[in-house]
């Protein structure tokens, strides 16, 4: 640990001090210092995360670098307050045995096979990650895939790997997917309805291209499944997963139905009422889960301590006020001006440098971390005349699909392969990971970097 940290406070002091030499300042270079710390801590140290955030934004208040009202302006406490929504909302969902009893029925498909059972797993996890987030989506299927498969007395792997890749491409195709999702559409001024226009097709092809090759890849394990598959009878393991739908189950599918449909109009209706931008958009989840702490005012406590995730939020929370700081103080700035002397005759060609060196970051750092610290830079190039639009979308797709690189590139991947280990002891290596991770996740960049240049709608 000791070699780590000594490494750690290595790289943050010589990032520092490199950026003074190439024209910041003294106090820019230590803000970077401090930052960068509190990045490559948080990869050094993942279990120490929000102790890295806390002193590197205790220490930027301490020299100065910004002040308590704009440290808490920077927080962007309307993305929190709609993952907090969204969270209890999920966690009415799930308690109300939704997302089982869905999976029950799609289960009850006749004559089924393994590629039938693959096909179902893959979009039911890009599905559900669109509607429910990243982790609460591949929480669910992996625990229906982990009790699928011991039945079945077939290894769980592949489907867990295909399941948690399906999850990240479908996790870009809407503002609820992830968070990144949330702060790029807040912070580049997009709607619900311009993820479903930009980004919902261009996943759905990624998939089914993604679909395609992992088909090829687990070819002979597809085999494997249909022959165990066929000495039981479809019923026979639906007692795994099945839940009645009773009236808490359409109540809630109500209460999230009629959220999720409004958040797609949330555009219109704004308009309608003359209300700012997005409004709606952040509004609507914090009324609905009001809703649901009053139709469920007896597990209303529980949905606040237990289905909220609050080390993730405050870890959010004090990133989001640290990327402000490097706003505020001009680093971002002088980034925007460096990388745009470099492309800036070519903006197809920086729309690729953010996409591509986002989705490598984030294969290294969670997708959060890398969104968090480019949305300054990007936010700084508007003062260029510069079009932001293609730059907002390369960055989703770079987060999202770049995530899928290695086994720590996103919260998705590190839950399923938590849960793989916890409950059936396997574990994964870097490599077993990488072979497969690094195939689908260039791909899908490569995919999304296709479409960027060349449809109208990303201009």
């Amino acid at each position: 640990m000791k070699v780590k940290f000594l490494i750690l406070v290595l790289i943050a002091v010589g990032l520092g001090f490199l950026c003074y030499l190439t024209g910041f300042s003294p106090k820019q270079a230590l803000i970077i210092s401090l930052f960068c710390m509190s990045i490559i801590g948080t990869l050094f140290f993942w279990d120490l995360r929000l102790s890295f955030v806390f002193i590197g934004s205790g220490a930027m208040l301490l020299i100065g670098a910004t002040d308590i009202e704009s440290f808490i302006k920077f927080a962007s406490l309307d993305v929190i307050l709609f993952l907090i929504s969204m969270m209890i909302i999920v966690g009415m969902m799930k308690d109300a045995g939704f997302f089982e009893w869905l999976l029950t029925l799609v289960l009850r498909v006749k004559n089924l096979t393994g590629i039938k059972m693959f096909l179902i797993f893959m979009f039911m996890s890009a599905i559900f990650s669109g509607l429910m987030g990243e982790v609460a989506s591949i929480v669910v299927v992996i625990t229906v895939i982990l009790n699928i498969c011991d039945f079945l007395e077939v290894d769980p792997v592949p489907l867990c790997v295909s399941a948690v890749l399906a999850t990240n491409i479908g996790s870009a195709a809407t503002v609820l997917g992830n968070p990144v999702g949330v702060l790029i559409a807040a912070r580049g001024d997009l709607s619900f309805e311009d993820f479903i226009v930009h980004a919902l097709p261009i996943s759905v092809v990624v998939l089914l291209l993604v679909i395609g090759i992992l088909l090829i890849m687990y070819k002979g394990y597809m085999q494997k499944l249909t022959k165990e598959l066929k000495e039981y009878q479809d019923e026979s393991f639906l007692y795994l997963i099945s839940i009645p739908p009773d009236i808490r189950t359409k109540i809630s599918i109500a209460i999230f139905v009629v959220t999720i449909v409004l958040m797609g109009f949330h555009k219109r209706l704004e308009h309608l009422l003359h209300l700012e931008h997005n409004t709606l958009l952040i509004m609507l989840p914090i009324i609905s889960a009001g809703a649901v702490m009053f139709y469920r005012r007896e597990k209303a406590r529980y949905y606040i301590e237990r289905e909220v995730e609050w080390p993730s939020l405050l870890f959010f929370m004090f990133l989001f006020a640290q990327a402000g700081v490097i706003q505020a103080s001009g680093i971002a700035g002088l980034l925007a001006d460096k990388m745009f002397s470099l492309v800036g005759s070519a903006p197809k060609l920086l729309a690729g440098v953010v996409l591509f060196s986002s989705g490598i970051l984030s294969s290294g750092l969670d997708n959060v971390v890398t969104v968090a610290s480019y949305v300054p830079v990007i936010q700084s190039m508007e003062k260029l005349n510069l079009s932001l639009n293609p730059l907002w979308w390369s960055l989703l797709f770079g987060a999202c699909y770049g995530g899928n690189i290695t086994m720590i590139g996103s919260t998705a991947n590190i839950v399923a392969l938590g849960l793989l280990e916890k409950e059936r002891n396997i574990k994964m290596t870097f490599g077993q990971w990488f072979k497969i991770g690094f195939c689908i996740g260039i791909i899908s960049m490569v995919v999304a970097y296709i479409a960027v240049l060349v449809l109208p709608i990303f201009n």
